[in-house]
């Protein structure tokens, strides 16, 4: 029985312990793009500049109005037959009215086209916000499998070492060697043991950095177990990691591919078409307005001490309908217009030079990044080759120092530039990717 209750508690333990969450590329994307705040506020933005645009465009339809009226009337007042009697009265009325505007300078049809245009540029600055987010992800992302990569390294360089170690002191106990070559082992290791500490602290700062970036929700994700102080969140690299066939382009071919594409060069064209617009809607009040209007009623009389007609007769009787044109003819607005009108034209300049500012930055990113990419490629050729020497180098000195040819320091001095090589090389490989990546968001 004692035996079946412990395996129910052990049932019990592991069951709370949470399962390690190892993500992809694309669900760290996904995350991020569903939890994040800024995002959700801008669609929030772009939801109001659509409403904005409905309502522009319902604008042209007519408006409907009912109302209703009731008031009391105490002392003199006129009877049905023109004669004013001191008596208390109460009066009712009833209304239905439209009006339509016919012409207004055109300011609700430049009106639509602005919201219209507002409405995209709120789009395109969503898109600029994602692809903000998601460069910021891969970048994340592929820190998270660098610093993976360098623990991995420190821990092989380590285990040599704790490997030669064991070797040594079999040496040493059979008085082969003598036991202060054990000690400088020892204190390498040592070294060693505090670069693989480094590392592993390095690769929980990236996998925080990471689940920051994406929101990963606290109730569902715990990034750091408080029960075994072990990560619960890991990332896994995709297979096609490295298989990319973006060519090295020329600045020019990126930047005019980037000028169509762009996110916020829309954004900052749809803004000047809105300013263009606004500029029209400015100028339509210079112009008269000619609105139609319809108007149906009809009203209850009762005079106390007379003999008034029914309810429903009186309203049936008293029936009224009109239709008729109005005409505003703006002849002195204090000068509001024309300064509307200037005001206008200063937002046009300031979105035209936008344009230009926007245009230059974005030739300025995709030439910083051009040479950043031929940088990093060049770099990651070096450090292959380096690796290729180390690799070389370290081998000929574990052969010579196994058979007692070479010293001690000097087998170190290989061992610790393949652990240099190696480190260099992996942080050249996935800037060279990220680099790659940032010309691949811009060239789509």
């Amino acid at each position: 029985m004692k035996k079946y209750f412990t395996l129910f508690l052990l049932l019990i333990f592991f069951s709370e312990i949470p399962a390690q969450q190892t993500l992809t590329l694309q669900q760290c994307i996904d995350s991020a793009l569903e939890n994040n705040k800024k995002i959700k506020s801008q669609s929030l933005a772009k939801q109001e500049r659509e409403i904005a645009y409905r309502q522009a465009r319902q604008n042209l339809l007519p408006n409907l109005n009912a109302g209703a009226n009731q008031s009391f009337n105490f002392g003199r007042a006129l009877d049905a037959d023109n004669i004013y009697q001191t008596a208390n009265s109460t009066q009712t009325s009833f209304n239905l009215s439209s009006n339509l505007t016919i012409f207004d300078g055109l300011k609700m049809k430049h009106s639509i086209d602005a919201r219209r245009a507002e409405m995209y540029a709120s789009e395109a600055d969503l898109g600029k916000m994602k692809d903000d987010i998601i460069l910021s992800v891969n970048m994340a992302f592929l820190e998270v499998l660098m610093n993976k990569e360098l623990l991995q390294i420190a821990k092989e360089q380590l285990e040599i070492t704790q490997q030669n170690i064991e070797r040594q002191k079999i040496l040493v106990e059979s008085r082969k060697i003598v036991e202060g070559e054990l000690y400088e082992l020892k204190a390498q290791a040592s070294k060693e043991k505090l670069k693989y500490i480094e590392a592993e602290n390095n690769l929980k700062i990236s996998l925080l950095n990471l689940a920051q970036i994406i929101e990963l929700s606290p109730l569902t994700s715990s990034v750091l177990s408080k029960r075994s102080n072990k990560w619960d969140f890991d990332v896994t690299a995709p297979d096609d990691l490295w298989n990319n066939d973006l060519t090295l382009l020329s600045v020019e071919m990126v930047y005019e591919k980037a000028l169509k594409n762009r996110p916020e060069i829309k954004s900052a064209e749809y803004k000047l078409q809105s300013t263009k617009k606004n500029m029209l809607i400015a100028r339509s009040g210079y112009y008269p307005i000619l609105s139609l209007g319809a108007n149906a009623g009809t009203n209850y009389f009762n005079l106390n001490n007379v003999q008034n007609n029914s309810f429903e007769k009186q309203l049936l009787n008293n029936r009224s309908t009109s239709v008729g044109l109005s005409l505003n003819i703006p002849v002195f607005n204090r000068f509001e217009v024309n300064n509307r009108v200037k005001t206008a034209k200063l937002e046009l300049e300031n979105s035209e030079l936008n344009i230009s500012i926007t245009k230059a930055e974005l030739y300025k990113t995709i030439q910083q990044a051009c040479l950043n990419a031929d940088a990093a490629k060049s770099r990651w050729d070096a450090a292959m080759e380096s690796e290729t020497a180390a690799q070389e180098a370290y081998r000929f000195a574990l052969q010579k120092y196994e058979v007692g040819r070479t010293s001690q320091y000097d087998f170190f001095q290989a061992k610790s530039l393949l652990a240099q090589v190696l480190s260099e090389k992996a942080q050249a490989k996935y800037e060279y990717f990220f680099r790659l990546k940032i010309l691949e968001m811009y060239n789509q």
